[in-house]
């Protein structure tokens, strides 16, 4: 499939958009044995955190998708009027983590129970959501989707609301966004887990 990873025009951006921790492209080119993979889990700050140190991850990138509009920002996703979803997009070394692997640590990561909204974090950029690249990763996800769902009911929670749809362009959020935690070590994390394992 064709997505596009789009910057918007303005000055959020330093010239390289490069990776805080790694010092690896944010925009590419990329190696070519690399596979994409993006998620929806809450705040982007604290999803990226969970991704960028798991072996195999080339890079990681905040920004916005499965929204309506074409040049969001930070300002008009949180405004709840783009249906823009914060995301994290990963570059990953297929032969070094699986995406079932990504999949475990995006269930694991927070509660996908709870709708528009992570913790005290609410709204519809705050939603559980699986964005795939490929046939196999949609059953993937789905399958995946299946079993842990069994087990948080097994648990007394409620049903996953999480959204599993075809990936859409992918716009980077402003430069400041970019692995945030790195930069801010004593920032706000709002995300967390359900403590069910997958």
């Amino acid at each position: 499939m064709v997505l596009n990873f789009k910057l918007r025009d303005d000055s959020s951006y330093n010239e390289q958009l490069c990776h805080y921790v790694n010092g690896r492209s944010l925009r590419g080119p990329f190696p070519v044995n690399l596979e994409t993979a993006m998620f929806g889990m809450g705040c982007f700050w604290g999803v990226e955190k969970i991704f960028w140190p798991l072996a195999g991850i080339w890079v990681t990138a905040v920004g916005y998708s499965a929204g309506t509009t074409s040049n969001p920002t930070y300002e008009k996703v949180c405004s709840g009027t783009t249906n823009h979803n914060e995301v994290v997009l990963l570059k990953y070394d297929p032969n070094i983590i699986s995406y079932l692997e990504l999949l475990k640590n995006f269930w694991e990561g927070h509660d996908p129970t709870q709708g528009n909204r992570q913790g005290n974090d609410i709204g519809t950029q705050y939603r559980s959501g699986i964005y795939t690249f490929s046939q196999e990763q949609k059953a993937e996800a789905i399958k995946s989707k299946q079993k842990y769902n069994s087990k948080l009911r097994k648990s007394s929670f409620g049903e996953i609301t999480t959204e599993i749809v075809e990936a859409d362009d992918f716009f980077y959020a402003e430069d400041y966004h970019q692995q945030y935690l790195a930069k801010n070590p004593t920032g706000y994390c709002g995300i967390g887990g359900t403590g069910i394992i997958f």
